[in-house]
């Protein structure tokens, strides 16, 4: 039988050696910046402009103008139809807002420019959706371990199994926020509420493939009783693993999907999102169940598997 969980040592380097750069990043940013990302305005505040078209404008194309002009982190979508535009960018007063409309329709020729509403967004939406989210969290931190404690109170230790499911979800939003710092510090990528809503889906998908495996560890206990953790829980992730790979491919695939071909107002919340999912693939087969047998064998790094040993194992099975 393959020697996964005896092997611990190189997911969690692996892991270490991803999400450690994404914080130093974020400390940079930090400190250069006061923020870990680049906000949008639902966290700074700004102007939000709706404009209205005689004929269908892309909003890639308003974009564009509007980084010729000096804005190049608008947030432009579509409302309603293709010829009404919704525009998010920094604030703008009158002098700002007149020149940048003779801009615009200079830009679109005898295209006829109408403004539907123009107000100002206040910085303290983002800072009570930041809060309201942090609360969800810790909210569904305590919700779930209170569940896997309920549900395994028939396996020795039940509080790790739960204790460990919401490390392995840290570790998946800690690998989520390094990425997407990057991405902020190099492709300028602005932290939303969709942002937040990425996060939170993050989460969910985290939970679900970890309490899948660990509910195999739970049933082949009593089967194989004698022998130790490590053995059942390896035993577990082989046999459930297929079904893990099989259900997150088809979520995978589908934002690819997205991804490739969706429009450029949503590449950033599926990207977040796809590295959450990718990241929870992962944990949950190599960071969640080795976690566990680290715990319960009292060795992180887990004992070195001789070559040899390896080779007579997978020929005797």
């Amino acid at each position: 039988m393959f020697q996964l969980v005896q092997r611990r040592r190189w997911y969690f380097l692996l892991s270490v050696c991803i999400i450690i750069p994404g914080l130093l990043v974020m400390l940079y940013a930090t400190i250069t910046s006061a923020s870990p990302f680049q906000l949008s305005i639902d966290f700074t505040g700004g102007s939000l402009w709706v404009l209205q078209f005689d004929r269908p404008v892309l909003p890639g194309a308003l974009r564009s103008t509007l980084a010729g002009e000096g804005f190049p982190n608008s947030d432009v979508t579509t409302v309603g139809n293709d010829r009404t535009l919704q525009v998010k960018l920094a604030p703008l007063d009158e002098h700002q807002r007149a020149t940048l409309l003779k801009a615009i329709e200079s830009e679109f020729g005898d295209n006829r420019v109408t403004t539907l509403e123009f107000s100002v967004v206040k910085a303290a939406i983002g800072s009570e959706v930041t809060r309201a989210a942090i609360l969800a969290m810790a909210a569904a931190s305590v919700a779930i371990l209170g569940f896997m404690v309920l549900a395994f109170r028939k396996v020795q230790n039940p509080v790790r199994y739960g204790t460990v499911a919401i490390a392995a979800m840290l570790h998946d939003l800690l690998l989520t926020l390094g990425v997407f710092a990057v991405c902020s510090l190099l492709l300028g990528w602005q932290a939303d509420a969709l942002t937040l809503t990425a996060l939170l889906t993050v989460v969910s998908f985290s939970m679900q493939d970890k309490i899948v495996v660990f509910d195999r560890i739970r049933e082949n206990a009593p089967k194989y009783r004698g022998e130790p953790l490590s053995a059942i829980a390896n035993r577990s992730v082989l046999e459930t693993i297929h079904r893990s790979l099989a259900t997150q491919l088809n979520a995978i695939f589908v934002m690819v999907a997205i991804l490739l071909f969706g429009g450029p107002t949503i590449k950033q919340f599926i990207a977040t999102m796809l590295v959450g999912l990718l990241s929870g693939t992962y944990s949950s087969i190599f960071i969640a169940v080795p976690l566990l047998v680290a715990w319960e064998e009292r060795s992180l790094l887990g004992k070195r598997v001789p070559r040899s040993e390896v080779a007579g194992a997978t020929a005797n099975s």
